[in-house]
């Protein structure tokens, strides 16, 4: 593995964000069987963070954002080859570096995940109220 490289300047193809869905289990809660949705998904996406080894995409964080006042970090995908090594928590900073610090940074975590994010700064808050599909 080399140093990995984080961009935010860079779009992903939907086949793309669809692998790195797959190889990091987030693929499991989204529309992976529906590539339209999933280029739209990545169309309307105020902001996206990716995380690189060289040409191979090893990790991608997702948001819709004001940039002023809150961002729903909507995705948060690492491979599953490369987790442990701090690159989610890194794509949580570079999206904070873009969004800004002043700016509250909010997401819905997945069962399995509910340990990881307190452990890179998030505080559990049960106050979701949401409108299904």
């Amino acid at each position: 593995m080399t140093e990995i490289q984080y961009k935010n300047d860079v779009r992903i193809s939907k086949e793309q964000f669809i692998q790195i869905l797959k190889a990091s289990t987030l693929g499991e809660r989204r529309p992976i069987e529906e590539p339209d949705r999933i280029d739209k998904m990545l169309k309307h996406a105020d902001l996206i963070i990716t995380a690189w080894d060289e040409d191979l995409l090893v990790g991608v964080s997702r948001s819709i954002t004001d940039f002023s006042y809150c961002a729903y970090l909507s995705d948060l995908a690492v491979h599953t080859k490369y987790q442990g090594k701090g690159i989610g928590k890194k794509l949580v900073e570079e999206t904070r570096n873009n969004i800004g610090k002043d700016v509250m940074l909010f997401l819905f975590s997945a069962p399995k995940a509910d340990s990881y994010y307190p452990h890179i700064g998030f505080h559990k808050k049960d106050a979701w109220i949401i409108l299904p599909e």
